[in-house]
């Protein structure tokens, strides 16, 4: 009885899954830091996104060719990788300028974009708890980029800004409906490559001191933007989000909004306004709401199992 029992536990302990998710949250809410460290060296925004993906697609490019035969869907994956790296330039450019909280809650509409875009072009009618949620994070978005909150000549860069929820939008709703039939780290390598080739024509076109940095501290920030906030916490998150669910992974993965918040407040000294911590609220409180597996994180969707 007792070696029966052994041989069903899950190989990570439940708590370990738990810490795994919100590790890897932590990570994903970095990317401020490393991000603005980097333009404000001189780095173009598109060289940016391009270094936060390139180490995966290196590092993952073996996955991609052991499952060639799933050209289709690896096609997909490309093309949903190719629209979130390129909308990610504006996500960068928008951190150039506003603050780490106002941008990360206008981060945090891409579950919106999702429920849109998947209503729309794949035919996947939303519920109930998944209207109640995009409202509370359409009202947060609203007050954090109302004129109160930011001033009128930042508006056009909020609005660019949202090109990046857009492409995580369009991103899950390619994982969900068009890449479950290979493994998870294929999904992850073909998204991480299509980004990094959606990107090259900018790269290959750009002026060199745009791409390369001037000092060594500069290249810690590279390295750590592609394997702190993208390839570590991917792979963590692929393996702990199935064992402890798609509902708790939402919860728990919540902290990557407010470590957005942290990351401005510690790292660039700023202040969180009234108006940002009630958009903070809202958008924590629609997470609690739905705790979609399809409308939380492109990670959450990755790591589920591929279909038979």
């Amino acid at each position: 009885m007792a070696t029966a029992s052994t041989q069903s536990r899950p190989a990570i302990p439940y708590a370990l899954a738990i810490a795994g998710v919100l590790f890897a949250s932590v990570c994903f809410g970095l990317v401020p830091y490393f991000s603005r460290g980097l333009t404000e060296q001189g780095i173009a925004p598109y060289a940016v996104a391009f270094y936060r993906y390139i180490v995966a697609a290196i590092l993952l490019l073996p996955v991609l060719f052991k499952h060639r035969q799933a050209w289709r869907e690896i096609s997909w994956g490309l093309s949903a990788g190719a629209v979130m790296g390129l909308g990610w330039i504006g996500y960068v450019m928008a951190l150039e300028t506003l603050p780490a909280s106002t941008v990360g809650v206008l981060y945090m509409t891409y579950p919106v974009f999702t429920l849109v875009i998947a209503w729309a072009f794949f035919s996947d009618a939303p519920t109930k708890r998944a209207l109640l949620a995009s409202g509370l994070i359409t009202v947060a978005a609203i007050i954090a980029g109302s004129p109160a909150s930011v001033p009128l000549q930042h508006i056009p860069m909020l609005l660019l800004s949202l090109a990046a929820p857009f492409g995580f939008g369009f991103g899950i709703c390619v994982l969900v409906h068009r890449l479950s039939r290979i493994p998870p780290l294929a999904r992850i390598a073909s998204v991480s490559l299509g980004s990094v080739l959606g990107l090259l024509p900018l790269m290959a076109g750009a002026d060199i001191a745009e791409l390369l940095p001037a000092g060594q501290s500069d290249w810690v920030l590279i390295v750590g933007i592609g394997l702190i906030t993208a390839l570590v916490p991917q792979l963590v998150y692929t393996i702990c989000s199935p064992l402890i669910g798609a509902s708790q992974t939402a919860v728990v993965g919540s902290i990557e909004l407010p470590t957005m918040f942290a990351v401005g407040v510690i790292a660039f000294d700023e202040v969180i306004t009234m108006h940002q911590a009630v958009a903070c609220a809202l958008v924590l409180g629609a997470i609690a709401i739905t705790r979609s597996r399809k409308t939380r994180t492109v990670t959450t969707v990755i790591a589920r199992k591929p279909k038979k």
